[in-house]
């Protein structure tokens, strides 16, 4: 569907790039031209996926908590250094455990909302002030659920990603008249590194209820990510895209008690 070089001149930052569905949509922008920026907590995984992406490209690795605006700073900076600019953003950092809403603690609660809300918030806000303003332009996804008929099990991350999502929207029109993008895209259940926080019984028994019975891949979400982040989606903005092999339509999830 691509051109081989139709990201070429265009720099991406790909947020929580350095395993899962980011590692896939980092090694794909490379794939097709671009030079990127992945961004994680853990060194250790950083140097991993460099390993990985430097034989495909030009590809920058930086170290960072997005719940800390300080950092996201330094980030800027960093691109900035490295790279001239940024053309692109990829929203992907965050994180989820499962628990039944009344065993949430406080800290629990917290740690899922700022990571997922806070954190996508302060990266976008700083990479658009530094970059897509000045430059009026600028596409932006963000990766979130699949929680159009709520999330029971992780209302935490339901709530933050309903945030993002309700974000996405208002952003959208704000930013428009800069010629600014921004969507998301809501997988479901998708094979990665990101299932190992989850017992394999309840992997097991959620991926028998999809309707497409399998579960999705890092690259077919990485395919849909690139898509809105080209020139073949110029006109799309605003959007949240499932791609759950139908699970949003049909089954039930939740076993409940």
């Amino acid at each position: 569907m691509f051109k081989s070089d139709i990201f070429s001149g265009q720099r991406v930052l790909v947020t929580g790039g350095g395993s899962g569905i980011g590692l896939a949509i980092a090694r794909q922008f490379l794939e097709y031209g671009a030079e990127v920026i992945i961004a994680s907590r853990k060194q250790e995984r950083l140097d991993q996926a460099l390993e990985k992406l430097k034989p495909l490209g030009s590809c920058h690795a930086f170290a960072l908590d997005i719940r800390e605006p300080e950092m996201v700073e330094a980030l800027a900076k960093f691109i900035e250094e490295q790279c001239g600019g940024l053309d692109i953003l990829i929203n992907n950092a965050g994180g989820q455990f499962p628990a039944p809403a009344q065993d949430i603690s406080p800290n629990g609660w917290r740690a899922v909302i700022n990571t997922n809300l806070n954190g996508t918030w302060f990266v976008t806000q700083a990479m658009a002030k530094h970059f897509f303003f000045p430059q009026q332009s600028g596409a932006i996804t963000n990766i979130v659920v699949n929680n159009l008929r709520g999330f029971p099990g992780m209302a935490h991350s339901g709530a933050a990603r309903a945030g993002v999502e309700n974000l996405t929207k208002s952003l959208a029109i704000e930013w428009v008249r800069k010629n600014i993008r921004i969507n998301c895209v809501a997988p479901g259940i998708i094979k990665s590194t990101g299932l190992e926080n989850y017992p394999p019984e309840l992997v097991e028994q959620v991926s028998k209820t999809i309707p497409m019975r399998r579960l999705g891949s890092v690259d077919e979400v990485a395919y849909l990510v690139l898509f809105l982040s080209s020139p073949m989606a110029t006109y799309i903005t605003g959007e949240n895209i499932y791609i759950d092999g139908g699970s949003r339509l049909w089954g039930d999830m939740w076993p409940g008690e």
